[in-house]
């Protein structure tokens, strides 16, 4: 199906989301491409949870209470606020792409990046601290 066709002979679905429901389908292939997006945005999701809960269960011996804890809880949030973003951003790149706009931005890009930077810095540090050079 080539981008630009004429879609009136394709039957409406009966539950679209309002955002959805102004512009054209766009090519399938898109669809599906935002779809891996989102899908990528969720594994990186869960990878942030669960270096959550490895820092929470198996830095004991690295970490303080107030440091892993702080640390855990951090990747956690932005675990899960990511999760959320990731069903937003999908939702208004499927928008932009329906109604011919510029697809917007990933504002989580930079942040997420930070984070982790962070996260992996005061890591490698605590093992410096523990065990030495």
């Amino acid at each position: 199906m080539e981008s630009g066709e004429d879609h009136s002979a394709i039957p409406k679905r009966k539950r679209v989301p309002r955002a959805l429901r102004g512009g054209n389908d766009p090519d399938p292939r898109f669809t599906l491409a935002n779809e891996r997006t989102f899908l990528a945005w969720i594994r990186t999701s869960l990878a942030l949870l669960a270096g959550g809960i490895a820092v929470e269960a198996f830095t004991h011996d690295i970490f303080d209470d107030t440091a892993r804890k702080v640390l855990g809880t951090t990747l956690l949030v932005l675990g899960g606020l990511l999760a959320v973003s990731a069903a937003g951003r999908w939702l208004r790149v499927e928008t932009a792409m329906r109604q011919r706009r510029s697809l917007p931005i990933p504002l989580w890009i930079p942040l997420i990046a930070l984070v982790c930077a962070v996260a992996a810095v005061t890591v490698l540090l605590a093992i410096w601290v523990t065990n030495g050079f």
